[in-house]
């Protein structure tokens, strides 16, 4: 397997791969960009071609081209080898085949592939489907766009579905994970007594990832029951589907939205198929979900400009609410679709009514905070001083989740002539009213936590980074006599290998080092030499030996003041247990740190 992961990186160049969901720019032989793995307004977030890795100063993630696409995609090792290999062309062995089958991730997804296939063969071969065909056909979907979206259907049978699956051979306890079985609790699994579909008597929509695989479907009922589960059923939480960080017709879309660089969003499934068939192909649906975190952070690999669809009655507008505060915050430019009154309920129906006006309202979309003003004055009088509270309370929380202070201060100013209040007096109630609202993220999502590295840890990562890339000064930090302060190091081992290499060659290969942690998930001399890159990119090699010599003596300082603390607290330590022996021990040593 080692051949092929080596064919892959020497196929695919980082950058090319990374810059499919961060914009990148060029810094020096390297690119830079926005960490996608925490929120930051500064990039930090470095890739090099040349060493075939990357690496974020910010969070402190960084590998190579497995590591990014495991880490961004939520895939382990195998997934992204075999996403990786596809891409690459590279054929991988049977041996691996085999060894990927049995991931249950792949195993899921093959089922739901062969469930779309036979729902949509049902749909388009079946005479007994004539009546679903005809639904849409009256709804207006052509046959093409029905191929196109594998759009299916499934008969009111209680388990031909589950039949039909398990005698391609897929195992009943798959089917079950997959959400298209339910079991019985008096289920024999021996006879596959107690098992049936999910979805019965339902048009069939397939659910896929960006990727293209299908993680899950959504059936619409033709004919609604007393016990037929309500008018859409769609496939629960599994371990290859979360409706969290799915969106609908974004493996369609992406290239469209991508060369648009806009994104449209709508609620319904029917809404974007629609609007594709139509011509207008940069659209996506967040399936009745309001945007989360997942989702904006999927979207702006692609861009950071969406114009929002939804309904607009008080229940609509306020589930759309929370996905703008999160596509606010996370620094997307948000516009509302607003459709004129009689012109239809949702896009699908304004299409049917007449497409122009879709297109153009989506072309004069309006910007989400003048959106919000206009919700928030109108029926209101500003000569009246409750009146104006009340909009103040509407619109401030809207302002502060703006991250960038120049926006936010047109938006205060504005807000300020409206109502003919100074614009200190605002900024105050922000303070307020930042303090009381709470982070749209904070129900779905956990922050990364970024483990802040101590003042001599920096510097020795520094040091180490500038003597990568100026290498004629190895023999400065060879000389400067480092043992005893980097023997505790993280670096330690690398600092060993480098000694080695200048004592045989009297000089440094960094490939050669490199070669020395190749397994780890990110090798510490491809980290380094990014860092060496991004810190001293301007420097001459005597600006770098000057900054050799500073680091080197605070690096010093820095370990004698914590090598004292340390014992200090062991001295104390020593005297509270009366143990003369150790005391006096610690103390010499105390002693010979502090000379």
């Amino acid at each position: 397997m080692s051949d092929e992961v080596q064919q892959i990186k020497d196929k695919i160049d980082v950058a090319s791969l990374v810059g499919e969901y961060v914009q990148l720019k060029p810094a020096g032989v390297n690119k830079k960009g926005l960490c996608p793995f925490h929120h930051e307004k500064t990039p930090s977030f470095m890739v090099s071609s040349e060493r075939g890795g990357w690496h974020c100063f910010g969070c402190g993630k960084g590998g190579d081209i497995f590591s990014f696409v495991q880490e961004i995609e939520g895939m382990d090792f195998r997934e992204a080898l075999k996403y990786l290999a596809n891409k690459a062309g590279v054929v991988l062995s049977n041996t691996f085949h085999q060894e990927i089958s049995g991931n249950q991730k792949n195993r899921l997804k093959e089922i739901n592939t062969e469930a779309a296939r036979f729902f949509h063969n049902f749909l388009i071969k079946i005479p007994s489907a004539k009546t679903p065909m005809d639904y849409l056909v009256r709804r207006g979907i052509k046959q093409e766009t029905i191929d196109i979206w594998q759009i299916g259907f499934i008969p009111e049978q209680w388990d031909l579905l589950t039949q039909y699956l398990l005698k391609k051979g897929f195992g009943i306890d798959d089917l079950v994970s997959s959400g298209l079985t339910i079991k019985r609790d008096d289920a024999d699994p021996k006879s596959f007594r107690g098992f049936y579909d999910r979805f019965r008597g339902r048009i069939m929509f397939p659910i896929w990832d960006v990727h293209g695989d299908v993680v899950g479907f959504t059936g619409r009922i033709l004919v609604e029951k007393e016990n037929s589960g309500g008018k859409y059923v769609n496939t629960p939480q599994t371990i290859i589907y979360d409706k969290s960080r799915v969106i609908f017709g974004l493996n369609k879309a992406k290239q469209e939205i991508r060369a648009k660089n806009l994104i449209v969003m709508v609620e319904g499934q029917m809404d974007t198929i629609a609007c594709h068939q139509a011509g207008m192909k940069n659209v996506v649906a967040s399936s009745g979900t309001a945007l989360t975190e997942e989702h904006v952070k999927l979207l702006k690999r692609y861009s950071c400009n969406i114009n929002m669809a939804f309904d607009m009655d008080e229940a609509g507008q306020n589930a759309a609410r929370r996905g703008i505060a999160i596509a606010l915050r996370e620094g997307m430019n948000v516009k509302v679709i607003r459709l004129p009154d009689g012109a239809g309920k949702d896009p699908d129906e304004c299409l049917k009514n007449n497409p122009k006006i879709w297109f153009d309202a989506v072309e004069n979309s309006q910007d989400v905070m003048e959106w919000y003003f206009d919700k928030a004055l109108a029926n209101r009088n500003i000569g009246n001083h409750k009146h104006k509270q009340m909009i103040v309370n509407d619109l401030l929380p809207e302002i502060a989740l703006i991250p960038y202070a120049v926006e936010k201060d047109h938006w205060l100013r504005l807000l300020s002539e409206k109502l003919g209040v100074d614009v200190a007096v605002l900024r105050e109630d922000m303070a307020r009213v930042k303090s009381e609202i709470r982070d749209p993220r904070s129900e779905t999502t956990t922050e990364i936590i970024i483990k802040k590295k101590t003042p001599i840890e920096m510097r020795i990562e520094l040091l180490f980074g500038l003597v990568l890339k100026f290498d004629e000064l190895v023999v400065n930090l060879v000389k400067a006599d480092m043992d005893l302060v980097l023997v505790d190091s993280n670096l330690a081992p690398l600092y060993e290998k480098i000694k080695i290499q200048y004592n045989d060659y009297k000089h440094i290969d960094a490939d050669k080092l490199r070669s020395a942690f190749v397994g780890e998930q990110e090798n510490p001399v491809d980290r380094l030499v990014l860092q060496g890159d991004w810190e001293f990119d301007d420097f001459s090699i005597e600006k770098s030996r000057e900054e050799l010599n500073n680091l080197i003596l605070l690096i010093k300082e820095d370990w004698i003041r914590q090598k004292r603390r340390e014992l200090q607290t062991k001295i104390e330590q020593a005297e509270k247990n009366k143990d003369q022996t150790l005391i006096k021990q610690l103390l010499e040593e105390y002693n010979k740190v502090h000379a």
